[in-house]
């Protein structure tokens, strides 16, 4: 049975931060009052209208709430909505390089809000995972409290750093803990500004990783794979096109034991690739550098014969630097959170939600 083992690599990676760099060190109080009406940069009309006029698809993904009227000259901080059922709580938290632990405000039973790094599955891909505390103590008394576990923490930093802070970061809390998805939330975030071009293509690459909960079910999975993103910046004439591959999926348990995957049929977890859904006449990228859209994938019905849409859910994202810079080439940090009927299982519904940080 492979197992993936904790890495020090991620350690190395974030301790060269320094002890006083706080990878979302950014304002969070402004939360997008507006971003349920997004502007189509192309044509100056909204995206309802672009929908209306064009006949396609529908009028884009709102963006997360956050950074109030981004624009490419400065930085851009998201994070997951309120959904009401516990998603969305975390718009808080901080890296302390000095003893590799991680600081997350607002879930409750999770220890002191300290997380430190995972003792059986320490990174995932080049991105570090942490784990909450299973005990706490009596304030007044000593006496032991047990937490609810698990939660873990999942972090991604850019290799590039930008007048000393990291150009692009996300986190991802969530819990296991709970007979439904828990609480948790997921903060994206760049720290500098981008630079656009105005023709040609461009792709974005590397690795994405995640963690899979569960409704009406406890329980948690780690996941990995391959992603790109494309970006066609000329084409549509009304929006830029953006589509992406999210492949080489794979699933683990919390100790790094992999977890079977069937390559037809239902019973056993299936992981198979995901696409983006490609959208014209529909913002997918913004002019200060953000994307969103919508993802799926689909698997063959044995007892139809045909194929039907399993998992489905919304991507985001932050370009970061300058694309038109050989040198550079910039960028792009996000997320995604799609949502499937777990075929182990009879009516238990599996969220995952993936971190990423790719480079041209």
């Amino acid at each position: 049975m492979f197992r993936i083992i904790s890495a020090v690599s991620a350690v190395a990676l974030l301790t060269a931060c320094g002890t006083g760099e706080q990878p979302f060190e950014y304002d969070t109080t402004d939360t997008a009052t507006d971003s349920n009406v997004m502007t189509d940069e192309t044509t100056g009309t909204t995206t309802d209208e672009a929908s209306q006029n064009t006949n396609k698809l529908d009028a884009g993904v709102e963006l997360p709430p956050g950074t109030d009227e981004p624009n490419s000259g400065g930085n851009i901080l998201r994070f997951e909505a309120r959904d009401g059922e516990g998603g969305g709580l975390v718009t808080s938290v901080s890296y302390n390089a000095a003893d590799d632990t991680f600081t997350v405000d607002n879930i409750g039973f999770d220890g002191a809000n300290v997380y430190t790094r995972d003792n059986q599955v320490g990174s995932l891909r080049n991105y570090a995972l942490y784990e909450g505390a299973a005990t706490s103590t009596d304030s007044l008394t000593g006496k032991e409290i047990t937490q609810l576990t698990p939660y873990r923490a999942l972090l991604g930093v850019s290799d590039t750093v930008v007048d000393g802070q990291r150009r692009a970061s996300f986190a991802i809390v969530r819990t296991g803990a709970y007979a439904d998805y828990g609480f948790g939330g997921f903060i994206y975030a760049r720290s500098s500004d981008v630079t656009l071009p105005t023709s040609g293509q461009a792709r974005f690459s590397g690795g994405y990783a995640g963690m899979r909960i569960f409704t009406p079910i406890s329980g948690m999975e780690l996941t990995r794979g391959d992603m790109t993103v494309d970006i066609d910046f000329p084409d549509f004439n009304a929006n830029d096109a953006v589509k992406g591959h999210i492949t080489n999926r794979e699933a683990f348990n919390l100790d790094g034991t992999s977890i079977y995957l069937s390559g037809t049929g239902t019973g056993d977890l299936q992981l198979p690739d995901l696409r983006f859904i490609i959208q014209e006449g529909a913002t997918s990228l913004t002019a200060s550098g953000e994307i969103s859209g919508n993802l799926n994938n689909y698997i063959f019905d044995t007892d139809t014969g045909q194929y039907v849409e399993y998992e489905k859910g919304n991507y985001y994202g932050i370009i970061a630097g300058d694309m038109t810079n050989p040198d550079d080439g910039g960028e792009l940090v996000g997320v995604f959170v799609v949502e499937s009927e777990d075929p182990r299982h009879q009516n238990v519904t599996v969220q995952e939600t993936g971190g990423f940080i790719l480079y041209r």
